[in-house]
C-alpha cells in the first residue's frame, strides 16, 4: 500500500514540476518528492504492505 502512495506522490511531484505550477513551499516538487521518497523506504521495510505473510501451516 505504501507503494501504491509512492507512486502516486511521485506522479503529482511530476505533474507540478512539469507544469511548472506556482505552488507553496508545502507542495513544492522537492517536498512531494521526499514524501514519495520516504512511502517508498517504509515499503521496502515492510510496513505498509497490506496482509501479513504468516508461516506456513501444515
Amino acid at each position: 500500500m505504501a507503494g501504491i502512495a509512492a507512486a502516486v506522490v511521485f506522479f503529482i511531484a511530476f505533474v507540478v514540476n512539469a507544469a511548472e505550477l506556482s505552488a507553496n513551499d508545502v507542495f513544492s516538487s522537492t517536498n512531494l518528492m521526499l514524501i514519495g521518497l520516504g512511502l517508498l523506504a517504509l515499503h521496502v521495510a515492510g510496513i505498509g504492505n497490506g496482509l501479513s505473510r504468516g508461516g506456513r501451516r501444515r
